[in-house]
């Protein structure tokens, strides 16, 4: 099944706001990688979560627009382009079509027994590939 992006829909909370009356960066980020986990759940299996992990290696957020309580907000990454041991993912954070940030974060893969850095297995390029943007 080919999933090339996911989006998910969310409601801003009083958790989420700063003392600015607005939200807080680093909930921007939790969502970022909200929308990774989910997205890698519905691409991935067990047999795979089980022999590979993903940890993040670079972030990147322009904040463009504030977002604040009670906006409904709308979450959609998709996967970038792949090399050696490194996956691009985007994501757009959006309030009614309007994007309020943009996210490209750098995921490397290891290898869930070692820990250490695995280049793509054909079980892992096959999802990248049949799910590149």
């Amino acid at each position: 099944m080919k999933n090339i992006s996911y989006s998910y829909t969310l409601i801003v909370s009083e958790n989420d706001i700063d003392t600015l009356n607005h939200v807080n960066n680093v909930t921007y980020l939790n969502w970022v990688q909200n929308a990774a986990q989910k997205h890698w759940e519905i691409l991935s299996n067990p047999a795979i979560n089980n022999k590979y992990v993903w940890v993040v290696i670079r972030h990147e957020i322009d904040y463009l627009l504030p977002a604040i309580l009670n906006d409904v907000i709308t979450v959609t990454t998709y996967i970038g382009d792949f090399y050696g041991v490194k996956s691009e993912r985007f994501v757009e954070i959006k309030r009614a079509g309007k994007i309020l940030a943009k996210a490209k974060t750098i995921w490397c893969l290891l290898d869930k027994v070692s820990m250490k850095p695995i280049k793509f297995p054909a079980d892992i390029l096959d999802i990248l590939q049949s799910n590149k943007a």
